[in-house]
C-alpha cells in the first residue's frame, strides 16, 4: 500500500474518529419542565352613592339642607386615600352679580345624622374651590376615615349640610341664579407589597 493510500485512510479514519467525538457530546440525558405564570393587575372601582347628592330648587337665603352619600370601594385593591376636586358654575339669570354666588352657599361636613352638630369642616363653596384636593382630604376625609382607607368591599357614610347663607343684607342680585356643582372623588392606592 502506497504512502498515498495510508495518508488518505489515516485522514478518513480521522475524519470518521473525530464525528463520532463530536456526535458524542450530543448523546446525553435532559429533561425539561415549561412553568405558567400570570401577571393579573387588580382593579381600583370607587363608586358614590347616589350620583346626585344635591339636586334643589327655589332656594332662599338662610335655607339649609343636608344629604348624605356613602363612597364604596367595589374594587379588588384596597383604598388607601380619597381626595375630592369640587368645581362649581354660576349661571347669572340677570347678568347682575357682582360677588360669586358660591361665596354665599356654605358646606358642612358632619360626622353622621345623628350628631349635626358635630362638624368636620366648613367652609363655603367658593373656597372649596380654591382648596387642593389634598387639602380637601386632610380636613374632611381622614378625620372620618383615618388611616384605614376604605378596604375591599367596605363603605363610607358622610353627611353634609349646605346652607344659603343669609347676610342680612341685599342678595337680591342672586334672584333666579343655578350653581352647577361637580364633587370629583379621587380613589388612590396604597404603596406596593412584595409578596
Amino acid at each position: 500500500m502506497g504512502i498515498k493510500k495510508q495518508l488518505g485512510m489515516g485522514v478518513t479514519t480521522a475524519v470518521l474518529g473525530l464525528t463520532l467525538i463530536g456526535g458524542g457530546t450530543f448523546a446525553y440525558f435532559s429533561d425539561s419542565e415549561t412553568t405558567n405564570n400570570t401577571f393579573a393587575a387588580g382593579t381600583l372601582d370607587l363608586s358614590a352613592e347616589p350620583t346626585q347628592i344635591i339636586d334643589i330648587d327655589n332656594m332662599a337665603p338662610g335655607d339649609s339642607m343636608i344629604r348624605d352619600f356613602e363612597l364604596q370601594n367595589n374594587g379588588s385593591l384596597d383604598i388607601d386615600t380619597v381626595t375630592l376636586e369640587s368645581d362649581y358654575t354660576v349661571t347669572d339669570a340677570e347678568g347682575n352679580n357682582t360677588e360669586d354666588f358660591g361665596e354665599h352657599i356654605e358646606v358642612e361636613f358632619l360626622y353622621n345624622a345623628n350628631n349635626l352638630d358635630e362638624v368636620i369642616y366648613q367652609t363655603t363653596l367658593a373656597e372649596l374651590q380654591e382648596m387642593t384636593p389634598e387639602a380637601i382630604s386632610e380636613h374632611i376625609f381622614y378625620p372620618d376615615m383615618g388611616d384605614d382607607g376604605l378596604p375591599v368591599g367596605e363603605s363610607h357614610d358622610f353627611v353634609v349640610q349646605f346652607n344659603f347663607n343669609d347676610t342680612d343684607e341685599d342678595q337680591n342680585q342672586f334672584q333666579g341664579d343655578s350653581l352647577n356643582l361637580d364633587w370629583t372623588f379621587v380613589a388612590t392606592q396604597g404603596d406596593g407589597e412584595e409578596r
